[in-house]
């Protein structure tokens, strides 16, 4: 089972070993927080827990804020 990952310049081809792989498990593998990036799966925005299926784009946003 294979994804695409699209993260700021990366963008690569991802296989899947367990079917039930959501966002998160990706954005812990990554190291990075659900609070500080907007997912998008297939061009829609969605929750970090969607689950992701062969052949899905997830597009990973880093959120920059400050103040």
């Amino acid at each position: 089972m294979n994804f695409k990952l699209i993260f700021n310049d990366k963008n690569e081809i991802k296989s899947l070993d367990n079917e039930n792989t959501s966002i998160k498990d990706i954005l812990e593998e990554m190291e990075l927080s659900s609070e500080t990036i907007v997912a998008k799966k297939n061009g829609d925005i969605v929750i970090e827990d969607e689950k992701i299926e062969d052949g899905d784009e997830i597009q990973i946003i880093q959120i920059i804020y400050g103040g």
